[in-house]
């Protein structure tokens, strides 16, 4: 066990980093195909192919999963995921050729780094031949690059986040696994404090204000004014035990309690909050645990996400803020 994504066995995670722009993308290899599922609850989101995960469609498995920077300009990078794909044989056999299956979800990454590069078929590409199945880059990496979080008033008084990721293994040998790209509107809290870890800045005396009491001190105005357009949090969980279409669906919805209880507020409307499932194996568990589990493991992962950003562009991280 390495404590992230990729201690579910049959995944392989590689990331695309572009430090210099603040943006990236992070591809999870299922190649050999995986059930998936999906759950949408943000109001501004930037998808692809998430429509073949519901339960009533045909398609049953997937062969990876992409999530990025870029805003809707990085569903591009989907692209050179199939492209590698079918290079290596995978794919949705349809009898003249073999179709790779990639769902794919973005963030919004633009305001920090450079607006004019994002990631594209070559990234995703280069994240496919990156891709391992060792312990999955933290923080600045990927997906995570150019994330940040509390941005009601603004990136001047944002915080950095960025990639994290958390495993568990249980009896039977069954692993419940998350990762995910923190980029949100609303404070990260840390849900065994309660306190807020990561968010608005104070400009002065140090520490954190509370989004929700900034949105109540408006007078008037709307957070709408402030944060439109420049959020969502991006979350692969994933299992060894044996799930159905309509199982995984299932567990990435519990999965969305881990953003709930780490993120606040989550699943605004300006936030694209995404989660996929993804079942790897043939382990026999009850499904309401998985997606218990599910929900645990995200939660960490989100807090993962906070602690192991750098500063980038300006924008200050948590660990260093912890540090003053």
């Amino acid at each position: 066990m390495n404590g992230t994504l990729t201690d579910v066995p049959g995944l392989k995670v590689g990331h695309w980093t572009n430090l210099e722009a603040a943006t990236g993308c992070t591809v999870t290899l299922c190649p050999q195909g995986a059930v998936a599922g999906v759950d949408v609850r943000g109001s501004a989101p930037g998808t692809r192919e998430t429509d073949l995960l519901d339960p009533v469609n045909m398609v049953e498995k997937v062969h990876a999963i992409l999530i990025g920077g870029g805003s809707a300009y990085g569903l591009a990078a989907a692209d050179g995921v199939m492209r590698w794909l079918e290079e290596h044989g995978y794919g949705f056999d349809v009898g003249v050729a073999k179709v790779p299956i990639v769902p794919a979800a973005i963030l919004f990454d633009l305001g920090i780094g450079s607006a004019k590069v994002r990631p594209d078929a070559a990234a995703g590409y280069a994240a496919c031949e990156a891709a391992t199945e060792g312990p999955v880059a933290l923080g600045n990496a990927g997906a995570g690059t150019g994330a940040t979080t509390g941005k009601a008033l603004g990136f001047n008084q944002a915080t950095k986040a960025g990639l994290g990721s958390s495993s568990k293994q249980i009896a039977g040998g069954i692993v419940v696994a998350a990762m995910v790209a923190v980029n949100a509107f609303g404070d990260v809290y840390d849900p065994k404090t309660q306190q807020i870890i990561a968010g608005v800045r104070k400009l002065a005396g140090g520490g954190f204000a509370d989004t929700v009491k900034v949105a109540e001190s408006l007078l008037g105005r709307t957070i709408a004014s402030l944060a439109a357009g420049r959020n969502t949090t991006l979350a692969v969980v994933a299992t060894n035990a044996a799930l159905t279409k309509s199982g995984a669906t299932k567990v990435a919805q519990m999965a969305h309690d881990g953003l709930a209880r780490t993120i606040r507020p989550v699943h605004t409307m300006f936030d694209g909050d995404t989660v996929f499932a993804l079942s790897c194996g043939d382990r026999q568990a009850d499904l309401n645990l998985i997606g218990a589990l599910a929900a645990d493991v995200l939660a960490e992962a989100v807090v993962s996400a906070v602690m192991s950003a750098e500063s980038l562009a300006g924008i200050p991280a948590a660990r260093e803020l912890a540090l003053r």
